[in-house]
């Protein structure tokens, strides 16, 4: 029997455990990071510069799979940080020595930054911004005096130019191409779609399978960008891989079908040179080439039932088209009317001035950053200015994602600080040279990046457990072996996440559930599209975009257990916005593979699902809604199925998988469905 969207158990060891596994590119990365730590020791412990942690910290967050774009973060993060030092330098002019005047403006400031974090394309940094203006001028309170003043500042933008040098030098001698992470993932692709057609995909391939499915087109279409910038991709090169790319889509997505509906299943040897054909396919992406010319010739595949015939032909047409861009001349007659073009937006978000939550997140989080700040101040205890750093950090828009963030800062802090302590209390006395603290720190960096650079369920946790680590064993240019830091750092944060576990649960909490109604309700309008789309290149763009966002929307229901009950959606909201996102997985593989043909039923259900995430509709509706959908459903069967037994099947698969799905939320009535569902 189907299950519903999110029911799975809460994360126990064996969770743990695969999300801990290796995966391709996961050693690469985490060894560029230790290696770049290692190297930063070396650095900061030869020139003295002060805040050597926070220097090799700053790695984590400029390293991404591939060489370009970690040197461009690297270049961004420079720039950025030399506005933060000039706007602190200026404004510090005004308030260095008035002690009220300095607060003041760390609490507008803090203000201003946060709300554009909210409301504008400045999102992935403004709290960050916001922190470090409103620590830099605490740092310059504690040496108001100008030629001091000056020169911590210059300290603070070397703190920062140090791990960027190094990080630069290290991925552009290490770090592979996009080009070639491409190339291997579009191999991967084809290596786990023939495992799981020719059923032989282990437990871990199936979930990588899966994983595949829902992470969509768009990071490979991102390598293949930059590899033309970078120049390792002609524009043929690039025109093909795009191709591969949204061919890979229509793979996973046939094969997922055919692997489960037993009518869709092919014969072992149908299957076997479909494997084969792919496999060799994924041998010539993995050598940097990519495949052209590809034919698939099975005779007996014209004695196969309507649904797999119709799973062979999809499969047949995107290997054998695999490389081939479609020309122009090609294209849809009929393309895309223009409302559904992507708006051009400016730097504020649309609704920056009339969303009250904008305002109210910036205000949030300044009042329980500068709580802080006066907490430590009062009590003239610096080593707990975490705190202050905490309640940036884990600030986010919804009160579950604030709340899971607490979580990880929490778990992955006392870790690090444990693992930091036995470091300082079994190893660090043993160590005579700098270089012996590059080794130490290189082991703590690898072990803590691979658990950053993995599922984002544990990602922060990752970066915290660094953080931790780093402040226990680097304290200074040599080893040293102060154990009250790591002691002043971990009460600081525990105090920091307090503060802001309050703020955001007591005061304007927002629920996540407005953001997953808002999602559902584009996810169906993007279905709807796809319904009566017959281009095939746009209607693989739309598939690909359409199950990233599904897998989106299931870390979004997964979060809702993060919620306080004051917080948290009704049950019955949650059942019934769990038993639309199932559907909607339901109606995936068959509008995919019914290529405009299923406009009809496709509308029937989809309306259906439109009307159930409507404000206050928890339920089926009324009984008598429910029969006219019902009639009008087997009107559009008997008009728009008969004529194509293939689309006729596939019209059979989605009947056949809304009953079991309306079976299993009967059955799962009485229960409050709030566990993690996120991959």
């Amino acid at each position: 029997m189907a299950s519903l969207a999110g029911d799975v158990t809460a994360p126990g060891l064996r969770e743990i455990a695969r999300l801990l596994a290796p995966f391709p590119g996961r050693a690469s990365i985490v060894t560029r990071i230790a290696l770049i730590c290692a190297l930063t020791v070396l650095v900061t412990s030869a020139y003295g510069t002060p805040e050597a942690a926070s220097s090799v910290y700053i790695v984590l967050f400029l390293n991404r799979p591939d060489r370009v774009t970690s040197v461009v973060t690297s270049i961004a993060l420079l720039l950025l940080v030399t506005v933060i030092v000039g706007i602190v330098m200026v404004v510090a002019i005004f308030c260095i020595n008035e002690p009220a005047l300095r607060v003041a403006s760390m609490a507008v400031l803090s203000a201003v930054f946060l709300f554009m974090t909210s409301a504008s394309k400045l999102r992935p940094v403004g709290a960050i911004v916001a922190m470090i203006i409103g620590y830099g001028l605490d740092e310059l309170g504690l040496a108001p005096i100008g030629e001091a003043a000056t020169r911590g500042l210059l300290y603070a933008w070397l703190l920062v130019a140090i791990p960027i040098g190094v990080a630069m030098v290290v991925n552009l001698l290490f770090a592979p191409s996009p080009r070639r992470l491409a190339s291997v993932q579009l191999a991967r692709r084809l290596r786990l779609a023939s495992r799981r057609l020719t059923d032989t995909a282990t437990d871990a391939e199936r979930a990588a399978f899966d994983v595949c499915v829902r992470e969509g087109d768009h990071q490979i279409m991102a390598w293949l960008k930059v590899s033309k910038l970078e120049g390792t991709s002609t524009d043929a090169d690039s025109a093909a891989l795009r191709q591969a790319a949204a061919s890979t889509t229509a793979i996973l997505v046939a094969t997922d079908l055919a692997s489960s509906e037993p009518g869709a299943r092919l014969p072992a040897p149908c299957t076997a040179r479909l494997a084969e054909t792919m496999d060799q396919m994924a041998t010539m992406l993995e050598a940097g080439g990519y495949p052209v010319d590809v034919v698939v010739d099975m005779p007996e595949a014209a004695a196969l039932m309507p649904l797999a015939a119709l799973v062979f032909a999809n499969l047949r047409a995107a290997l054998e088209g695999f490389t081939v861009p479609p020309l122009a001349a090609e294209a849809s007659p009929d393309p895309a009317p223009a409302e559904h073009a992507p708006e051009r937006r400016g730097f504020f978000d649309a609704d920056a001035l009339t969303n009250p939550d904008h305002i109210r997140y910036a205000l949030k989080t300044t009042a329980a950053a500068m709580f802080c700040y006066l907490l430590y101040q009062q009590l003239d205890w610096q080593g707990i200015h975490t705190c202050f750093i905490t309640c940036y950090m884990v600030s986010l828009g919804t009160t579950a994602e604030t709340v899971e963030k607490l979580t990880l800062r929490i778990t992955g802090c006392l870790i690090g600080a444990l693992i930091g302590t036995a470091a300082i209390v079994f190893v660090t006395p043993a160590l005579t040279s700098a270089g012996e603290l590059m080794a130490l720190v290189f082991v703590g960096a690898w072990l803590a990046a691979w658990v950053a650079m993995g599922s984002p369920r544990i990602g922060y946790a990752g970066m915290q457990i660094a953080f931790a680590f780093f402040l226990c064993v680097i304290q200074g240019a040599a080893p040293a072996f102060d154990l009250t830091l790591a002691r002043d750092r971990v009460i600081g944060v525990l105090i920091g996440n307090v503060v802001t576990y309050l703020m955001f649960t007591r005061v304007w909490p927002v629920s996540i559930a407005g953001r997953i109604d808002a999602t559902l309700g584009s996810l169906v309008a993007q279905w709807t599209r796809i319904a009566h789309t017959a281009d095939a290149g746009t209607r693989s763009a739309l598939v690909a975009g359409a199950l990233a966002q599904y897998g989106g929307l299931r870390q979004n229901l997964g979060l809702i257990h993060y919620e306080p009950s004051w917080v948290r959606p009704v049950p019955a909201w949650i059942a019934s916005r769990r038993r639309v996102l199932a559907e909607l997985g339901a109606l995936e593989a068959p509008l995919s593979l019914a290529a405009g043909r299923a406009g009809a039923v496709a509308d029937t259900r989809l309306r259906e699902l439109a009307r159930r995430i409507a404000p206050g509709e928890y339920a089926d509706g009324s009984a008598g809604q429910r029969a006219t959908d019902t009639q009008a459903l087997r009107a559009d069967l008997a008009v728009g199925g008969a004529s194509d037994p293939g689309v006729n099947a596939l019209l059979n698969v989605i009947d056949t998988r809304f009953g079991q799905i309306a079976d299993a939320a009967r059955s799962s009535e009485p229960k409050e469905a709030t566990t993690d569902a996120r991959p």
